[in-house]
This record gives C-alpha cells, structure tokens and sequence, in this order.
C-alpha cells in the first residue's frame, strides 16, 4: 500500500515526523511526503528535524502566499498531478489549512480515499476559513482520527459516524518524547524567575492584537494580573505584537510585563511547566498548558479544543481587563488534572491502526 501525506505548514511537519515514523516502523505503508510550501519557515527548530527525523520531502509544490483562493486552487492543482503520477492507495492531510482542502479534495475527485488527521474539531465562528476547510474535509474523508471523544461527538451530530477513531493527539506523542530534554529550572533561573510564582502569557492572534482596544485590554488585563494577583507575567513578544503595540501607541503597558524574545519549544514548554498558570490565545499553547499540568486562561471567544473548557480545566475570557483577572482568580483555584483526554501518547500508532483496518488497506 502507498500513502501520501501532504503537509503545508510547521505544526503539520511535526505531526507527520511522527505518523511517517510509525508507518516505517511498523512498515504499514510506503510513506511518500509532499509539502505545499504555504508556510515556508526557514526557522522550523532544528530539534524537529534532530530528534523526529523529519525527512526532505518528496515532492514541494512550492505555492507560497497569496489569497485563499490562490493558494487553494495552486495546492489542487499541484497535488492533482502528484496523485495522478503516484496512483496511492489512500491521501493523509492533516488540520484546517488551505493545503488541506485542496488535497482533500484533489483526492476525492479521483476517487481516493482520504485520511484526516485532528478531524472533528469545530469552532465558532463558522466562517473562519480554518472551521470550513476542517468541516469540508471532513465531509469527503474516508478515516477521520480524532484527537479526542469530543471531535467523535461532533462528527457524530453532523451524520458521520463510518471510517471514526478516537486515536489521540500527536501532538502529546511529542510532548512526551521531548519531555526529558526540558528544562524548567534552569530556563527559570536564566530569566531570573521562581517556579510557580509567575505566569506564562502570549498573544499573537490577529483579532485580538490587530485591534487596538483588545490589545491594550489584553495588556491591561496582563498588567493587572501581575499586579493585583502578585505573580510576575512573562510575555514573549511575537513580532506582530510587538509592531501593533508600537502602532496604537501601548508600548507603555508592555514596560509594565516582563518581555521577552519569542522562544522555541523546548524553551516554552520548560516555562509552562514551571508556571503558575498560562494565559494565551494559542490555539497550541492551551492543549500543550494541559499536557505540563497547567491551567490556561483562553483569550479567545471560543476554542477549538472545547473538551478543556467543558471539564474545567481552562476557561475561555474576553480581551479586556477584567475578564482577564477574574479568568486569572478562577484557573488558580486547585483543580484534579483530568487525565486520558487526548490518549495515551501512542496516537501516531493509532492512526496507522485506523488505517490499515479500512477495506481499501486490505485491497
């Protein structure tokens, strides 16, 4: 059997390193990889590649940027010739990006089946162009793997209910084989901090940072946290934070956090397992809060990853002050970890398990 796995952007590398490496191993399939080029991040860390093996990829489409139109109708395109030339038996695309509808869809219009990775999830609103790629794709999959029962619960509401598994997050896969390269004294004592007596915060969003009254009350928000809850806020600045503040002059604000430059992820993931708690609007950094054993405030209107917030863990706050401190007030109050939500740590295994029991596996 063939897979081809297409991947468009830095956090869907990660996730294939893993899958790929499975079906290696357990010599399932042959693994063909094909990038999009929709995000090209000459900085990717070199941890991946070092650690996960992440190999040169097969093929590059090499779409680049452009409206969502463009980089769609560029990714289907590229991925129809692809398909045709390399007739696998099955298409994996993971996430919501534009890369991974237009495989999707370049596959189903040959009659391929497709594999989706993180299917399931559902997000308000609905006409984010991240919830219609995933609700698409979705539509025209053969094997949705979802990363928790709430993505099962979803796809179930919506009629599908043929080719599911609840298989984990990949992304835990990940924290846990990167576990023991963490650091959180150490990185603690490099930016003169105390374990558990400051508070790991980033905002990056554009919603949230490209308006300039919900960047100045997520600051003020930060700000108050720091002073009314006495916990130091360590911010790594995010160059688009950093260039919207100086733009609705609230470079003040920033003065009041500790600031940073932005860290990679050994160095994030050693700071949120020191923290007291996480304040972000990371769609990554609110799972990965809870995988460190930390409660994260959610500066979104809502989430993607909604299971956290159904069982207490996080909690979802507005852009403004005090929505933020009262958020803060909640997440410190003790809570038992719920355990298990994403998996075992063995998702990549699953994925593959889900694939091989489909009929067109076994042709």
């Amino acid at each position: 059997m063939k897979v081809i796995s297409l991947v468009g952007a830095r956090p869907q590398f990660v996730k294939e390193a893993l899958v790929g490496e499975a079906a290696r191993r357990l010599n399932a399939w042959q693994h063909v990889l094909v990038h999009s080029g929709q995000h090209y991040d000459a900085n990717m860390s070199d941890i991946f590649f070092e650690e996960l093996g992440i190999p040169r990829p097969d093929y590059h489409l090499g779409i680049g940027s452009g409206s969502h139109a463009q980089m769609t109708a560029a990714a289907l395109t590229g991925m129809e010739d692809i398909l045709l030339k390399e007739r696998p038996d099955a298409l994996m695309v993971y996430g919501d990006t534009n890369t991974t509808l237009a495989g999707a869809l370049a596959a189903a219009k040959l009659h391929l089946p497709v594999i989706h990775v993180e299917a399931g999830i559902r997000m308000l609103p609905k006409t984010m162009p991240e919830e219609i790629n995933r609700v698409l794709t979705d539509r025209i999959s053969a094997v949705m793997c979802c990363c928790s029962e709430l993505g099962r619960r979803n796809l179930a509401a919506e009629g599908l209910t043929v080719g599911v598994s609840v298989t984990g997050d990949v992304m835990y896969d990940l924290f846990l084989r990167m576990q023991p390269r963490f650091t959180p004294e150490a990185t603690c004592a490099a930016m003169s901090l105390r374990p558990g007596e400051f508070v790991l915060a980033t905002l990056h969003r554009d919603y949230n940072v490209d308006t300039p009254a919900s960047l100045r009350g997520m600051l003020e928000g930060l700000a108050a946290v720091q002073e009314e809850l006495g916990f130091a806020v360590l911010l790594p600045l995010h160059p688009r934070t950093r260039k919207r503040a100086e733009e609705f002059g609230v470079t003040g604000l920033l003065e009041r956090l500790r600031t940073c430059a932005p860290v990679g992820y050994l160095e994030v993931m050693s700071l949120a397992s020191a923290a007291r708690f996480v304040i972000s609007d990371s769609g990554g950094l609110q799972k990965e809060a809870y995988y460190a054993g930390k409660r994260c405030a959610v500066m979104m209107p809502d989430t993607g990853w909604r299971e956290l917030v159904e069982c207490g863990w996080n909690t979802l706050c507005a852009p403004e002050q005090k929505s933020i401190v009262q958020a803060a007030s909640h997440i410190m109050e003790p809570l038992a970890c719920p355990e298990g939500i994403y998996g075992d740590g063995r998702a990549a295994e699953s994925i593959i398990s889900a694939v091989i029991r489909m009929p067109f596996a076994r042709a």
